[in-house]
C-alpha cells in the first residue's frame, strides 16, 4: 500500500506544489509543505487505509498551506520587524544589574525594618498612601481619623524612612 502512495505522490507532486504555492506564494515553502503532506499521508496509511489517496493529498496540502498562512499572520502580529534599535537598547539598559538588584533588596529590607519601628497606624497610613496609592481622604475615612492626622502620620513616616535610608547609606 505504501508503494501506491509513493506512486500517486510522485505523479501529483508538481500539482500539489503549484496548488500550495497559490496559497503561500513561496515555492520553497510550497515544496516543504508538499513533503509534509507526504509524511502525513504516510502516517495516516499506517493507521488505516485512505479511500482516495489523491484527494487526501490535495486536501492535506491545502490545509497545510492555510495553516502556514495563519501561523505567519500570528507571527507577524507578535514579532515586530521594524523596531528601532535604540528602543531595544533602552529596554536592556532599564534592567538593573545583579549588583543593583541586590543593593535595592537590601535597601528594601532596611526600609521594612524602619517601618516596623513606627506605630501601627503610621505604618498603615504609609502603606495605603505610597503602596496602594490611596488619597488622604480615603485613608482618613478608612481609619476613622482626620485628613490632617493622615498628613502628619505620612510626614512622620516619610521622615523616619528618609533618616533610616541615610543611616544605611553611611554604612
Amino acid at each position: 500500500m505504501n508503494g501506491l502512495l509513493v506512486s500517486i505522490f510522485a505523479d501529483t507532486r508538481q500539482s500539489l506544489i503549484w496548488n500550495v504555492m497559490r496559497i503561500v506564494r513561496d515555492r520553497q515553502i510550497a515544496e516543504d509543505l508538499a513533503q509534509e503532506t507526504y509524511i502525513r499521508a504516510s502516517k495516516a496509511m499506517e493507521h488505516g487505509t485512505i479511500a482516495h489517496i489523491e484527494a487526501f493529498l490535495h486536501q492535506t496540502a491545502r490545509n497545510l498551506g492555510i495553516d502556514h498562512l495563519r501561523k505567519r499572520a500570528t507571527r507577524s502580529r507578535v514579532e515586530a520587524e521594524n523596531i528601532d534599535p535604540s528602543i531595544v537598547l533602552q529596554v536592556c539598559q532599564d534592567v538593573p544589574s545583579t549588583e543593583e538588584a541586590i543593593i535595592e533588596r537590601q535597601q528594601l529590607a532596611h526600609l521594612s525594618r524602619a517601618l516596623a519601628g513606627l506605630p501601627e497606624r503610621t505604618q498603615t497610613v504609609m502603606i495605603l498612601s505610597r503602596v496602594e496609592n490611596w488619597p488622604n481622604g480615603r485613608i482618613a475615612d478608612y481609619l476613622g481619623i482626620s485628613e490632617r492626622t493622615v498628613f502628619n502620620d505620612l510626614k512622620l513616616a516619610m521622615g523616619h524612612c528618609r533618616d533610616a535610608l541615610a543611616r544605611y547609606e553611611k554604612t
